[in-house]
């Protein structure tokens, strides 16, 4: 399989692009009193972003998401994220910018492996770090501040899944924010 579209050589990014849902997700979220779960849906498109170039010396390959996530008891969104994973062919290092309107964005970096079939994407970002980092407006560094971020995605064929930790200090405590969730591609237009 080719991984050229429009001229640009994707890689393994290539994998990514098309339309994705999931009906199994699970949030696990904090609350003052303990923990708070929900059963979610997840639909995510990712698109060809082209091909980028820095300082005539770093060659980059992105592709441009949208995730919607929505409560399986009500239908209602209570998660919207957009974002980039990028690639860089000449090191295998893997970039994944996101931003949620919280007033929370992230920069994680980290690696792609090639288990047999399965691609792994794996990333992290830390509060405080120049790299791969967190920025939040004032009220979440009060209230909820975000100090850590991980995320493995799993990709084989027509199969996504994906597990995250985002670590906070809310409620007077530090805690950990997890999601997961497996998605099946469902349109794929990108020949």
């Amino acid at each position: 399989m080719s991984t050229v579209i429009g001229g640009v050589d994707y890689g393994p990014l290539f994998q990514l692009i098309g339309m994705w849902r999931g009906d199994k997700g699970l949030d696990v979220a904090p609350e003052p009193d303990g923990d708070d779960k929900h059963a979610y849906y997840d639909e995510i498109e990712f698109t060809p972003a082209g091909a980028a170039e820095n300082a005539e010396e770093q060659n980059l390959v992105c592709v441009k998401y949208h995730q919607l996530v929505r409560k399986r008891n009500n239908g209602r969104v209570f998660h919207d994220q957009i974002g980039h994973w990028i690639y860089e062919p000449a090191t295998g290092m893997v970039v994944h910018s996101l931003s949620i309107p919280r007033a929370v964005a992230v920069l994680a970096g980290g690696t792609m492996n090639q288990n047999g079939k399965e691609t792994v994407f794996q990333v992290e970002a830390t509060a405080g770090s120049h790299t791969f980092g967190i920025l939040q407006s004032p009220f979440m560094l009060e209230k909820a501040k975000t100090t850590g971020f991980s995320m493995r995605l799993r990709i084989e064929g027509d199969e996504l899944s994906y597990e995250e930790t985002t670590s906070l200090d809310i409620y007077g405590r530090s805690v950990e924010h997890t999601d997961a969730c497996k998605l099946q591609r469902v349109i794929y237009d990108y020949d």
